[in-house]
């Protein structure tokens, strides 16, 4: 979690971080009001070294690691994260975990 509020919080001005139970497990929420990512590269931003072009400057710092260890993290628990559009403007990070 610490990753991902850290790259919303890094590209956007508010964040919110929402948690809560459904019937198959939780579900964690992480909406920011940034740039978002073109749904084109939603998939792509999950893979080791990768970067946005617009996110390569020293201010941002980071390697293209931090998606990639999320992902596995997560999956290592049974769960899963995607990307999606914020209804409000920017990302979404989804998160699901069993219980």
């Amino acid at each position: 979690l610490n990753n991902l509020v850290g790259n919303s919080v890094r590209y956007a001005k508010q964040v919110w971080v929402r948690a809560g139970l459904r019937d198959d497990g939780v579900e964690i929420l992480i909406d920011d009001n940034g740039p978002g990512i073109p749904a084109e590269m939603r998939d792509e931003v999950f893979r080791p070294f990768y970067r946005i072009e617009g996110s390569r400057n020293q201010r941002t710092g980071g390697v293209g690691l931090g998606l990639t260890i999320a992902r596995d993290i997560v999956r290592g628990h049974g769960g899963d994260i995607k990307l999606e559009d914020n209804p409000s403007g920017g990302l979404r990070v989804r998160i699901t975990l069993p219980l």
